[in-house]
């Protein structure tokens, strides 16, 4: 039995389109994976911590090697926990719209938290930083109201970056589903849905 958590981050919910997409993709997993264990971290739900002074403080003294206050150690223990039930996944799955040609922001408050020194990546002077995110496959739906090209256009700074981050804390194995140009007309949109409906039948058929 594995456990994927699926990490939403936009908040239309009934008229997101990633969230469609998502939820198709998780229907057809769970039918051909009874047995695992499905949990959904809604950004829009959860309560994220900000990301203050003690915090910040604690996560550069990990850097340099120093003890916590107690303050900065209480902040840092609920970084900690956060972390925990991310990297308690054997997969995963995010849906992300594309925001002002980036991420939203509720996805970059979560990703400012849970990719720290010690949790998510390691740096050593000699050979710089290493991911300890690995072994896990990740499916990313994006949607994009125009067209960027899936290989990243000069405006894309949602599939570029979001996999770059991925990539920068462990993850190799990575399966994304572009869903763009969002703004059709009725006839191309249904075009659209029903390819990423297919790219998502294929991937979860094999995750």
């Amino acid at each position: 039995m594995a456990k994927l958590i699926y990490i939403e981050s936009s908040p239309r919910k009934e008229r997101s389109i990633s969230i469609e997409v998502s939820k198709f993709f998780l229907d057809t997993y769970a039918g051909l994976h009874p047995d695992d264990e499905i949990e959904k971290i809604d950004l829009w739900s959860v309560s994220l911590p900000e990301f203050d002074g003690f915090t910040i403080n604690a996560k550069y003294k990990i850097f340099h090697g120093q003890n916590h206050s107690t303050e900065e150690a209480t902040a840092w223990q609920t970084v900690t926990d956060i972390f925990n039930r991310f990297k308690s996944a054997d997969k995963y799955l995010f849906s992300l719209p594309m925001w002002n040609f980036g991420i939203p922001y509720k996805l970059k408050h979560y990703i400012d938290i849970i990719t720290q020194p010690g949790l998510a990546f390691n740096f050593d002077p000699a050979t710089g930083y290493s991911g300890l995110v690995t072994d896990k496959p990740a499916a990313v739906i994006y949607a994009r109201g125009g067209e960027y090209k899936s290989d990243g256009g000069a405006m894309d700074y949602q599939k570029p970056y979001f996999e770059m981050l991925l990539g920068f804390i462990g993850f190799i194995d990575i399966h994304p589903i572009v869903v763009e140009p969002t703004l059709s007309t009725p006839e191309d949109t249904e075009k659209i849905m029903e390819s990423a409906f297919a790219q998502a039948r294929k991937i979860a058929n094999n995750f």
